[in-house]
């Protein structure tokens, strides 16, 4: 059950995100304002402050053709557009386009500011696919080696030019590329991992959204049991006067008799909700550790693998009761899906053990099947990470969300979370719970009776 819940949330965000791009219009028209804005400085500066020979006509051209198409862009779009790989990829390479006609206009990689060729490819890597960010690197390569060879005289003093040796520009050009490289494969790496971890985290919300939509309707039912016992029960004993006055041989007694035993069928179904439902009442909401643990485990039992629940106080010699637990929705749903895997994988067996004593409650979940592979092991609880090989049936299988969900639950309950394989020659995996037992027992008031 919660491999394709987990599948399922996973699925539903992926369809929200189909080409993988996350950049808004928006975005991209409030960077080309401060480029355009810093390189109108810029030229005004080194012409009007410096006094050095700049082709202004031509770079004030280029960047008012931004200008007008930023303004026309605003115009003709909301400022919430979200774009599509294919258009970020060509509002992007036109940045690099019109950098790059800039330098070219003003000394090419002589000029200190060819550096911002960067930025374009940084933008892509932070929040386009792989594929579009590598193409707009490749054509940021291509025009920076274009300016190695291909540039108007960089400004300088009149009568004073700056001719730099060819060698200088190559290493320009070297750190340049070298930059682009290493910005982009950062920015992408540090892109991907945040949107993993979100879409992840995402899933995760929505999977425990469920468990407590459940866990309400189970104590609707609840309270509709205990509130519809009473009316219930006047019917049933208004249906046995009337079986006592209605005679034998009359017609009307079968219609009584059958309405008694539809009465008494009811409150046994009310009953059997009342028994299985978690109400909002703590003292229907709360049970002891064990009974938890035999109704997580009870549900993989009859798979082949024979699952035992062991309890035992950690110190025998000072007096420390069971833990009476919430039944939180979150502990359930992830103690289930770590069984649940346990189950998947082991041969013959898997054991479910609990300890506690005064201060702590500790959970050992162990298989007798190959255990956890050691190239993964320092990864798992990460999202998309998983154990299970290639399958047909991607909607179910191997898609690495079920440990992440179970762990992150577990931990917003207050657990601490261990993995680990089994000591030779014993094989398997191992995975251990610890809570600080105040974090996870409910008050004694509420204790149920044992």
């Amino acid at each position: 059950m919660g491999r394709n819940q987990a599948t399922g949330s996973a699925g539903a965000l992926t369809m929200l995100d189909i080409d993988g791009s996350r950049l808004r219009l928006q975005t991209i028209i409030r960077l080309r304002w401060v480029a355009v804005f810093g390189q109108t400085l810029t030229v005004f500066v080194v012409y009007f402050g410096f006094g050095f020979t700049v082709p202004v006509a031509a770079c004030l051209s280029v960047i008012g053709f931004s200008a007008l198409l930023n303004a026309a862009l605003q115009i003709a779009f909301p400022a919430s557009t979200r774009l599509p790989s294919r258009y970020a990829m060509v509002m992007l390479g036109y940045d690099i386009v019109q950098l790059a006609i800039l330098l070219w206009l003003t000394g090419g990689l002589q000029n200190p500011f060819a550096l911002l060729m960067v930025v374009p490819v940084a933008v892509s890597a932070a929040t386009q696919p792989l594929a579009v960010s590598a193409g707009l690197a490749a054509f940021a390569v291509m025009c920076a080696s274009l300016l190695t060879r291909f540039y108007w005289p960089l400004p300088w003093l009149p009568g004073q030019p700056l001719e730099l040796p060819f060698a200088y520009l190559m290493g320009n050009w070297t750190a340049l590329v070298s930059c682009i490289l290493f910005i982009a494969i950062y920015a992408w790496r540090t892109g991907r991992e945040t949107r993993v971890m979100s879409e992840a985290l995402a899933a995760t919300e929505l999977i425990l959204a469920r468990e407590q939509k459940l866990s309400e309707l189970d104590g609707m039912a609840a309270a509709a049991a205990h509130k519809l016992g009473t009316p219930l029960s006047t019917i049933v004993v208004i249906a046995r006067e009337l079986e006592r006055t209605i005679p034998e041989d009359s017609a009307m007694r079968e219609d009584a008799q059958l309405l008694r035993s539809q009465a008494m069928r009811c409150r046994e179904i009310l009953s059997a909700l009342t028994r299985y439902a978690g109400e909002g009442d703590e003292m229907l909401s709360s049970m002891r550790l064990t009974h938890l643990l035999e109704d997580v485990a009870e549900q993989y039992r009859g798979m082949g693998v024979a699952v035992t629940v062991a309890a035992s106080a950690g110190d025998a010699r000072v007096a420390a009761p069971e833990p009476v637990v919430r039944r939180n929705p979150g502990v359930v749903y992830g103690l289930g899906n770590l069984v649940e895997n346990a189950v998947e994988f082991a041969r013959t067996a898997v054991t479910v053990a609990a300890r506690w004593d005064a201060g702590a409650v500790s959970i050992v979940i162990s298989d007798d099947g190959p255990g956890f592979p050691p190239n993964i092991m320092s990864h798992l609880g990460e999202p998309y990470v998983t154990t299970r090989g290639a399958s047909a049936d991607t909607q179910e299988h191997g898609m690495g969300l079920g440990f992440f969900i179970a762990k992150t639950l577990l931990e917003r309950s207050g657990a601490t979370v261990h993995v680990g394989n089994r000591v030779p020659p014993d094989a398997g995996a191992v995975v251990t719970l610890r809570w600080d037992r105040r974090r996870l027992e409910v008050a004694q008031a509420a204790a149920p009776p044992p």
